[in-house]
């Protein structure tokens, strides 16, 4: 198997949401589709960002949400076929109405790159009958006394290979927290004999194929064997774990009653985007004590403080910045006439950063007065795996990591390299930790 590079949960991407974002070490440049008008029916009511530039969102979106928050908060924007929906109150808003803003988009590739229809392209009841199926192995108490060993095993094994690269070689992203992620979840989903790298590669094929706007072929051909791959492994476990259930996910779909498709799709779903985000918050947390060293010095006096670093982390850097809506119906958002079929960004990386919610909501400050974001989303589709990330990253993965290298930050001689905005991190983290 090849080697490649690089969950809150797997929002995906879908026909009609350029740029394409590719998390680093899939080769496929950012997608983008052709300028359109709004549709008819909303024509002359939204305000239209034709100034939104796909380059600029992947560098650093930050000051273009600052300007649509400011100047259209729900603005359609040509370059990406949709509305984007930036602010707090109405993200929230969106989150809140699944009957009116449906998860089961029009045109969703993500459904051709997983093989079936996953949860996240549903809306209950049939979303609540595919989350109840993996709910029992989520639940705070069972990723406390279950799995937090299992993520700390992992984390002290990596551990020991950053070590072993040494202070002038080490990349956090790549010794680090890309394997303890893919680690991690091959443990959850119970993959038993899957290696960190064909896991790693298997997300970036079904993120690629879920996000192939322009129908690539050479990109669902990679998709399409990362999905056979894993359709031979699922054909072997789903039997034995009906026959030998334990704890992980793909036991607990397996024994659900859900059809084999939708057991299937689920798990890649998991696969998708559950690497990404849990290995954006580890470099994330790094990167932002490095640049504000006097609240590092307050947390690794006091580790009491660090489900605050955590929680702040993914609010000012959201691992998942956007994830798409259609309405039902005609409705009112924002000021603005949707009507029904609009398709919508639901920027959350906005959000998060709204003045309108947030004091001074640009800075990063563990000791800001606690308050809910929306990193993990909100409503029914709150994200599944918010305890486990929680858990692995913010107790374990993060602390452990400062505990063996008190001294560590970025490494400022070599370069790092940020990508994306519907997922958003550090794709490159050379660090240090000599004196």
């Amino acid at each position: 198997m090849t080697t490649d590079t690089t969950g809150t949960c797997p929002f995906g991407f879908r026909a009609a949401e350029p740029p394409r974002q590719v998390p680093h070490g899939a080769p496929e440049a950012a997608a983008v589709v052709p300028a359109a008008s709004p549709p008819a029916a909303a024509s002359g009511s939204a305000p239209v960002a034709d100034w939104v530039d796909p380059a600029r969102l992947m560098a650093d979106p930050y000051p273009i949400y600052e300007r649509l928050r400011a100047e259209s908060p729900v603005a359609w924007v040509p370059v990406l076929n949709k509305y984007l929906v930036t602010t707090f109150a109405d993200c929230h808003a969106v989150e809140q109405d699944q009957e009116t803003f449906s998860a089961n988009v029009s045109g969703a590739t993500m459904n051709r790159a997983l093989g079936a229809r996953p949860m996240l392209r549903k809306d209950d009841p049939e979303h609540a009958a595919d989350r109840a199926a993996v709910n029992p192995t989520l639940r705070p108490k069972n990723i406390k006394d279950t799995w937090a060993p299992v993520f700390e095993r992992n984390a002290r094994t990596w551990l020991d290979v950053l070590a072993d690269m040494g202070p002038e070689e080490a990349d956090l992203n790549r010794d680090y927290a890309a394997p303890v992620a893919s680690q991690n979840l091959i443990d959850l989903l119970g993959l038993k004999d899957v290696a960190v790298e064909d896991m790693r590669r298997w997300s970036h094929a079904f993120i690629a194929g879920a996000g192939n706007l322009l129908d690539d072929a050479e990109i669902w051909a990679r998709c399409d064997a990362a999905q056979e791959e894993l359709d031979t492994l699922l054909a072997g476990l789903i039997p034995y774990y009906r026959q030998h259930p334990d704890g992980s996910i793909t036991s607990a779909l397996a024994n659900s009653g859900l059809p084999r498709d939708n057991v299937a799709s689920n798990v890649k779903l998991t696969i998708s985007g559950g690497m990404n985000e849990p290995q954006h918050m580890v470099t994330n947390m790094v990167w932002a004590l490095s640049r504000h060293p006097e609240q590092r010095a307050k947390v690794l006096a006091d580790p009491s403080l660090w489900p605050a670093v955590f929680d702040e982390a993914v609010r000012w850097i959201s691992p998942i910045g956007m994830y798409p809506r259609e309405t039902t119906r005609a409705v009112v958002l924002g000021g603005v006439e949707l009507p029904a079929g609009a398709p919508l960004g639901v920027v959350v990386g906005s959000a998060n950063r709204d003045e309108a919610r947030f004091t001074d909501a640009a800075a990063f400050d563990i000791f800001r007065p606690k308050q809910a974001h929306l990193a993990f989303g909100s409503g029914v589709h709150l994200c599944a795996g918010h305890w486990a990330a929680k858990t692995s990253i913010g107790q374990i993965a993060v602390p452990l990591l400062y505990r063996r290298f008190p001294g560590l930050r970025t490494n400022e001689r070599r370069a790092e390299a940020w990508d994306g905005w519907v997922f958003r991190g550090l794709t490159s983290l050379p660090v240090t930790w000599q004196d």
